[in-house]
């Protein structure tokens, strides 16, 4: 991953506000920081949250709270609990996300 030229800065997430993202169920909740052409995301899930699409962009996902599950397109699912993460390039492995009872993530994509 090439950083471009980003001058050091610190980030107050709380500071940042929401946009809301409905899923098939449930909302996503982002607080997004846009640095070139890299977007950094803390992430909140409402509990019966459901990905409405298959995703195919790249990410690097880090759960802090809850526990996210993550079913690919082939048929896997990985589960996620805090202090695991995944990483998938773009176009790689389509795949869609569900969490029963809530989740909070950071996402570099």
């Amino acid at each position: 991953m090439h950083i471009p030229a980003v001058p050091f800065e610190t980030t107050d997430w709380a500071e940042i506000e929401p946009s809301i993202h409905q899923g098939e169920t449930g909302v996503a909740r982002w607080r997004t920081r846009q640095f070139g052409e890299i977007r950094v995301r803390l992430v909140e899930y409402s509990p019966g949250y459901r990905a409405d699409h298959w995703c195919e962009k790249g990410h690097i996902l880090l759960c802090l709270e809850g526990e996210l599950h993550t079913e690919l397109k082939d048929g896997r699912t990985v589960v996620l609990r805090p202090g695991m993460s995944y990483q998938v390039g773009d176009a790689m492995e389509p795949h869609r996300s569900y969490t029963a009872a809530g989740a909070r993530l950071f996402i570099v994509d």
